[in-house]
Parts: C-alpha cells; structure tokens; sequence
C-alpha cells in the first residue's frame, strides 16, 4: 500500500460497504462519496491514473466497469448510470460510478451529478443497496462473454 493513499485504505473498509474484491480490483462504498447508488471501482494495487495501469488490470478493467454499472442499474432502477474518473483528488486509479434515478432534478445530471454528494449522503441508505447490487454483480460477472458480431470492413 503506497504511503498516505486513502484510496488504498480502502481495503479495510467494512464489510457491508464492498460489492466485490478480486485480485485486482474491488467495488465499495466509500466515505463521502456514499450517497445510495454511488461506488468506487479501485484498483487494488496502487496505481495512479489509467496510465499506471498493468495489463492485466488494463485487460479486466472494461469488463469490470461494464458488470459494475449494469449491476448498480439493475438493483436501482437507475435512468442512467455514469461512469467518472477524474484523479486529481485522490491519485489512485478508481472510478466513480453513480446511479441517477429519476428523482434527480435535471440541474444535478451529468457532471452536475457531484453536487448530490453532500446533498444525498446517507450511509445507511447506500449500504441497503449493496446486497442487491453485490448479486447483481455476481450474476452478471458469472456470464460468459458474447463476442461483438464483426462489422463489415469498407471495401471488403
């Protein structure tokens, strides 16, 4: 664990807030980011920027993100379900995904998003949702990989 990393740290987050721990990321609540719908998708090694990133996080990271924010969706009814990486904050890879349900007002979508985190912060609303979003996320990661059906190359 690099030294002073609060993204690190996470590791000895409480039970209750993770969806998922593999060997190379994980999936949990995270202090004052913890409005209900709301997780951090880490790197478990400490790793700054998508950059920093190995192969092997670089090959499971797309696959990760998409099984997370098809799992946060499902468990919430999500209208639409972002994805956010902005690393300056915290200089550890991760990725914000939220959930924007319906009752969000249109001047909190989008980047306007972020206002919500001390407007929605309920600790104990989010972590209701992590059963429900840790199966989800089980299921959905349980799925074999359909290929893409290839398109047809111009000219070809």
């Amino acid at each position: 664990m690099e030294q002073n990393c609060l993204i690190c740290g996470l590791d000895e987050s409480e039970e209750s807030d993770v969806v998922f721990r593999d060997d190379l990321w994980a999936a949990e609540i995270v202090p004052s980011y913890d409005v209900p719908g709301w997780f951090f998708l880490r790197a478990r090694r400490h790793a700054e920027r998508i950059t920093g990133l190995d192969e092997a996080e670089l090959e499971t990271f797309g696959r990760r993100a998409r099984d997370l924010v098809a799992a946060v969706t499902q468990a919430t009814g999500a209208e639409a379900t972002y994805i956010l990486m902005f690393g300056e904050s915290f200089p550890h890879f991760h990725a914000l995904i939220a959930a924007r349900t319906a009752d969000v007002p249109a001047d909190r979508r989008a980047g306007d998003i972020l206002k919500l985190r001390t407007e929605r912060a309920d600790l104990d609303g989010a972590r209701a949702l992590v059963p429900a979003v840790r199966d989800a996320y089980a299921r959905l990661a349980s799925q074999a990989l359909v290929p893409s059906q290839s398109l047809p190359v111009a000219g070809g």
